[in-house]
């Protein structure tokens, strides 16, 4: 039987190119997203055209509720997003409290009931904003506590967290997800997208734009700001 992976889909670059690397593993897909009252929302469209494209297995939306909404600006709309600000912060306020551990929760729980123990996450720590749930540390930790805290590793099986992007640089993430035949158009980075497109100057389009000059490729997506 083809080995199952629960893998983490946000609609962005990082993400969609792990889902590839995942599929390209010879894992069968099951992807899944959290609408967390992002204002970035934008990113789910992508998360599903990218997953059915990909052919996942299975897509899940889980929709949750923060309980300090105000705590990022990128749950909180009277806080704007920074521009032009990149690395201003050693970890600035697009923050979400506990994201992963939260969202790595969720993956790792449905992961258990369908029996699938390799978790896949778009993390990286290279060229990142400074989310301190991004390092490898971090990774290494909860692998550490899901095995120790599931029936399923008390049983003998063994959860994996595969970031398969976390010592990349953008321009090689870039460079593997053309690879991989990743449709550009498909991803949303924005923090902060309106309605001509991506904002070209919060954190996560500073990231993009160099992963794009460094691999010497056009970003499909730049034509929009």
């Amino acid at each position: 039987m083809t080995a199952k992976a629960v893998v983490l889909l946000s609609g962005g670059l990082d993400s969609a190119t792990t889902l590839l690397i995942a599929r390209e593993s010879g894992f069968e897909l099951h992807a899944i997203s959290f609408d967390y009252g992002q204002r970035h929302a934008v990113e789910l469209d992508c998360a599903r055209s990218i997953a059915t494209a990909a052919g996942a297995r299975e897509h899940q939306i889980v929709k949750i509720a923060f309980p300090a909404a105000g705590a990022s600006a990128l749950t909180d709309p009277s806080i704007p997003v920074p521009r032009h600000a990149l690395h201003r912060e050693p970890i600035p306020v697009t923050y979400v409290p506990a994201r992963n551990t939260i969202f790595l929760a969720y993956a790792v729980s449905w992961g258990e009931a369908i029996s699938a123990f390799d978790i896949f996450i778009g993390a990286n720590a290279l060229d990142y904003s400074g989310y301190p749930d991004c390092r490898p540390d971090f990774l290494e930790a909860f692998e550490k506590t899901v095995n120790l805290g599931t029936r399923a590793g008390a049983e003998g099986a063994r959860f994996r967290i595969h970031a398969p992007l976390l010592r990349m640089t953008k321009g090689e993430i870039v460079r593997r997800a053309a690879e991989l035949g990743l449709d550009f158009a498909s991803t949303s980075s924005c923090y902060d997208p309106g309605p001509e497109g991506p904002c070209g100057s919060c954190d996560s389009c500073l990231l993009r734009a160099r992963g794009f000059e460094e691999a010497g490729l056009v970003d499909p997506k730049r034509s929009e700001t």
